[in-house]
């Protein structure tokens, strides 16, 4: 795949690169289940792991689970510090690239996906609409075969991948967001709030809707204490199953047991 000539600048700071093998898993797992079909259908399914950090680890990860639901994906790896590029460069290989870049996206193609997580850790609040809509606005469009165009997952994880938060964009904006956990690992649900996107970490705070969403969801795993003694996933699925009378989940059982709930992003958006 030939890179787009480009004479400016990336557009973004070079994040810590910290990264650890099988780190996203879990993002890696949700999007295969829920893009899997539109990166099938596209055309050119080109995905981009933006940030991969100081090791290619997590770019070819993606490419294999990719592969497994979609077998001509391709995965770009975009890194805005020139040494990360280089040291990748050995672990190229038919379907895996990387290239020198940051928010403008340096490819040909309009993504089908990109990925970005544990990127904007370090920016400020104020500047995360203004990268969402960078990168959204990069995006493969709708079409009669990709009804929901390309998809954008942006989201935190720890060191070990145990414990995640990300939100799902579209062309047109936020979709969704989802809580994902080794469920082993926590005491509560709100846990996960130190995992919560640059967009919403600030917002946990009373009167705010993430806020609102995590107490409720600690009511629930309180209330669903009985089933432990089945293991933390019933009791998980139990309270998500609760929830879903006062918030828009939108997903079912299947990613319940996986350690996982989604929410429309309407309900948890800043106010």
């Amino acid at each position: 795949m030939a890179a787009r000539a480009s004479t400016t600048r990336p557009v973004g700071s070079v994040t810590r690169g910290t990264t650890n093998p099988n780190r996203l898993r879990r993002m890696d797992r949700w999007i295969a289940a829920t893009h899997g079909a539109a990166l099938r259908r596209a055309p050119s399914p080109v995905a981009v792991d933006l940030g991969y950090g100081a090791a290619p680890w997590t770019a070819v990860e993606l490419l294999a689970r990719l592969r497994t639901v979609a077998p001509r994906a391709r995965v770009v790896g975009v890194e805005i510090e020139p040494a990360r590029v280089a040291a990748a460069k050995p672990y190229e290989r038919e379907g895996l690239v990387f290239r020198h870049g940051g928010f403008e996206i340096p490819v040909p193609e309009r993504p089908a996906l990109i990925r970005a997580a544990n990127v904007l850790r370090q920016y400020e609040e104020g500047e995360v609409a203004g990268v969402w809509a960078r990168l959204c606005a990069r995006l493969a469009p709708a079409t009669d075969d990709v009804p929901g165009g390309g998809l954008l997952v942006e989201g935190t994880c720890d060191e070990i991948g145990r414990r995640h938060v990300w939100v799902a964009l579209g062309p047109e904006g936020p979709r969704t967001v989802t809580f994902a956990a080794r469920l082993g690992s926590l005491d509560r649900p709100s846990d996960l709030a130190e995992r919560l996107p640059k967009a919403l970490i600030h917002r946990n705070v009373p009167g705010e809707p993430v806020h609102a969403f995590l107490r409720d969801f600690d009511r629930a795993w309180a209330a669903a204490a009985p089933y432990a003694s089945y293991g933390a996933r019933q009791r998980w699925i139990r309270a998500v199953h609760d929830l879903t009378g006062d918030w828009p989940v939108v997903d079912g059982p299947t990613r319940w047991r996986q350690g996982e709930v989604t929410v429309g992003w309407g309900a948890l958006a800043p106010l």
